[in-house]
């Protein structure tokens, strides 16, 4: 697990959410997985890392890589959260994990936290 994705549970336990199932391995052939799957829901969530070093995810073949796995998501009926070190340093990524899980109904998808 890498470090971010420990911040991001870390959140998740810190705000009560559902624990999720770690590196769930989605797909019936290839060996993809996603970081957090929250089966019931069929929610998962998606830690990008590198975003501004040049890491896998930003470069041609990573991105390729990464878009037909999310496409893959997409088809076996799973809401996707994407989340970047900003999202989940400021709050962002609880609050749409919050909404994908249903946790708060009262929350329209406008509200959530500020652009800081």
């Amino acid at each position: 697990m890498s470090k971010l994705e420990e911040e991001l549970l870390e959140k998740i336990i810190e705000e009560g959410l559902p624990q999720p199932v770690r590196e769930y391995r989605f797909h019936p052939v290839r060996r993809w997985r996603i970081d957090f799957f929250w089966e019931q829901e069929k929610v998962g969530c998606e830690v990008e890392g590198g975003v501004f070093v040049r890491g896998r995810h930003t470069r041609g073949a990573g991105q390729q890589a990464d878009i037909e796995k999310y496409n893959e998501i997409v088809l076996a009926d799973i809401r996707l959260i994407r989340a970047t070190n900003k999202h989940i340093r400021n709050g962002w990524a609880i609050e749409w994990l919050r909404k994908a899980l249903c946790l708060r109904a009262d929350m329209r998808p406008s509200d959530g936290p500020s652009e800081d």
